[in-house]
C-alpha cells in the first residue's frame, strides 16, 4: 500500500507545483453534494484503490480502515461481531467509501440519539497540500487542546487534505428494535418528539411525513416493550426497510426531479410554511424540503436562519453555486486560514465547500 501512497504524494506535489486542481474521489456516490468540482483543467485523484481494514479489535469497539474501503464491506465486517456504525451513514450507492462518508459528514436517522459522524471519528491519517503524510488523533476517546484535526476533516469535502485512513468508534447493535406509527398533524408531531426526547425513553429515530409520525425504539427488550405500551401507536412491519429508505433517500418523499433542501434548525422550531412538501427527522431538528421552484433560495434560508439554523441545497440544481448557507465573515476567515495552512496551493477540491476554499 505504500506504493499507492507514494503515487498519491507524487500527484499532489506535481499538482501543487503547477497549481492544477485535484478532484478527490472515492466511490463517487456523493458527487451531487456540495458545489460542483470543476472537470476542466483538473486532475482526478481516485482513492478507491487504497482500501481494506487496517485494524479491528471488537472488544475495543474501534475500527481503523483505509479511505477507499467500501462502507458496505466495513459494515459487513462489523455485523459479523454484532457491531455497527451508530451514526448510520447514508451510502447513496454501492460504491460509497469510508473516506467519502467522513468527507461529506452526513449522518442517518440514528444521529438524533447516537451522535453524528464527527462524534465517532477518533483519528485520521492524511496527506496535506505538500504531500506530507500526517497523523492526527488516535484510537481512543480523549480530550484535546486546540483544534481536533481528525474531526476537522469531517464534512470538509476534501478541501483540507486527502484522507488515507480513519479510526472510528463503533457500538454494539441493539438487542431489539421496533417501530411505531401514529397519525397526527405536523405541529403535534414536533411537540410530541421533543417531549419524548426529554424523557428516559429508548427512542433512537423519528420521522414525520404525510401526517404520519414514525418512532424507532431500540435497546433492551424490557425497555422497548415498556416504551411501546406507553407511547401506543401501530406497529410497523418491515421497519428496517422503512428506515433504510429514509437513510438512502429511496422513500417516495425524495423525488429525484425536484430540488431537495436540507434545513438544520432548532428541534422545537414551529412548522415552516414553505412551498413544497416536507419530511422531518431528528425530533424536528432536520427538515427536508422538496421544492419545485427555482427562486425560493432567499425565502428558505431566511426561514432556516430565523429558526436558529441554516439551509443547504442538498440536491437538484444542475448549475450548483452557493449550495451551503453563507457564513458570517468571522467564520469564513477561519475557513480560509485553515485552507491556507493545510492546502497552501489551493489544489484540493477548490470551491466544493465555499467559493475560494
Amino acid at each position: 500500500m505504500q506504493t499507492i501512497i507514494d503515487r498519491y504524494q507524487a500527484v499532489i506535489r506535481a499538482a501543487a507545483e503547477s497549481k492544477t486542481p485535484l478532484r478527490i474521489r472515492g466511490g463517487g456516490t456523493k458527487d451531487f453534494y456540495g458545489n460542483p468540482a470543476g472537470e476542466q483543467n483538473s486532475t482526478l485523484l481516485d482513492m478507491s484503490d487504497y482500501n481494506g481494514i487496517v485494524d479491528y479489535e471488537p472488544t475495543e469497539l474501534v475500527i481503523t480502515a483505509r479511505a477507499g474501503t467500501r462502507l458496505a464491506d466495513l459494515e459487513a465486517e462489523l455485523d459479523r461481531y454484532g457491531q455497527m456504525l451508530a451514526f448510520e451513514p447514508p451510502h447513496f450507492g454501492a460504491a460509497a467509501t469510508l473516506g467519502g462518508c467522513v468527507a461529506a459528514g452526513l449522518s442517518g436517522p440514528r444521529r438524533v440519539a447516537a451522535g453524528s459522524v464527527r462524534d465517532f471519528v477518533l483519528g485520521v491519517r492524511m496527506l496535506d497540500g505538500k504531500g506530507e503524510d500526517l497523523r492526527f488523533g488516535g484510537q481512543v476517546m480523549k480530550n484535546v487542546a486546540g483544534y481536533d484535526v481528525s474531526r476537522l476533516m469531517t464534512g470538509a469535502l476534501g478541501t483540507l487534505g486527502v484522507l488515507l485512513e480513519v479510526s472510528l468508534k463503533v457500538l454494539p447493535k441493539p438487542a431489539v428494535e421496533t417501530t411505531l406509527c401514529m397519525a397526527m398533524h405536523e405541529a403535534a408531531a414536533i411537540e410530541k418528539m421533543n417531549q419524548w426526547a426529554g424523557k428516559p425513553l429508548p427512542v433512537f429515530a423519528t420521522c414525520f411525513t404525510g401526517d404520519q409520525l414514525f418512532i424507532r425504539l431500540s435497546g433492551a427488550e424490557p425497555a422497548v416493550r415498556a416504551a411501546r405500551v406507553k407511547l401506543g401507536g401501530d406497529l410497523v412491519q418491515d421497519d428496517t426497510v422503512f428506515w433504510q429508505s429514509v437513510r438512502e433517500h429511496t422513500h417516495d418523499f425524495f423525488q429525484p426531479d425536484q430540488r431537495l433542501w436540507r434545513l438544520s434548525v432548532k428541534s422545537t422550531a414551529p412548522s415552516f410554511h414553505l412551498p413544497g412538501k416536507q419530511l422531518l427527522e431528528w425530533n424536528g431538528a432536520l427538515r427536508w424540503l422538496c421544492a419545485t421552484g427555482a427562486d425560493e433560495t432567499e425565502v428558505i434560508r431566511r426561514a432556516a436562519q430565523e429558526a436558529g439554523g441554516h439551509a443547504t441545497l442538498f440536491r437538484g440544481d444542475a448549475v450548483r453555486t452557493e449550495v451551503f448557507h453563507p457564513l458570517p465573515l468571522a467564520l469564513m476567515k477561519i475557513h480560509r486560514t485553515l485552507k491556507e495552512k493545510f492546502d497552501p496551493a489551493g489544489i484540493f477540491n477548490p470551491g466544493r465547500l465555499y467559493p475560494g476554499i
